[in-house]
């Protein structure tokens, strides 16, 4: 890949790692047994390395490029949303917990899949603004 590595090809890279979480979130945290679990962490397992082994490269390349100032100003902003909105989910289940509404394992299903979705949200924030150049 010789082609200039864009913020948005950064960003939207946190879509795949946090989908990674969910799937090691999935394995440490079943109570069940199947024969075909095995296939299915060793494949992940596998994927994780070489993902993370190109991914690598592509950042070593990226921190030697001239950097897109307005492109950051906008994450920095697209990060503050996500921050707000993490805060609120993570009281919602924690409040929820509380209550005893939500046991402990579904409870940590959702704040994994609340990262997934912040990271999706964080991504379509971002290629916004980004798109508008505000």
């Amino acid at each position: 890949m010789k082609s200039k590595v864009t913020l948005k090809e950064i960003v939207a890279t946190k879509i795949i790692y946090a989908l990674l979480l969910a799937c090691y979130y999935w394995m440490w945290a079943r109570r069940d047994w199947h024969d075909y679990y095995e296939t299915i962490q060793n494949t992940v397992v596998v994927f994780t390395i070489v993902f993370f082994l190109l991914r690598a490269g592509r950042i070593r390349k990226y921190s030697k490029e001239e950097k897109d100032e307005l492109a950051i100003h906008n994450l920095l902003r697209a990060d503050s949303i996500g921050l707000k909105v993490m805060t609120a989910a993570t009281i919602v289940i924690a409040f929820a917990c509380a209550v005893g509404a939500v046991s402990g394992t579904a409870a940590g299903y959702a704040l994994v899949g609340m990262v997934f979705a912040l990271a999706v949200i964080r991504f379509m924030i971002f290629c916004i603004m980004d798109s508008k150049g505000v």
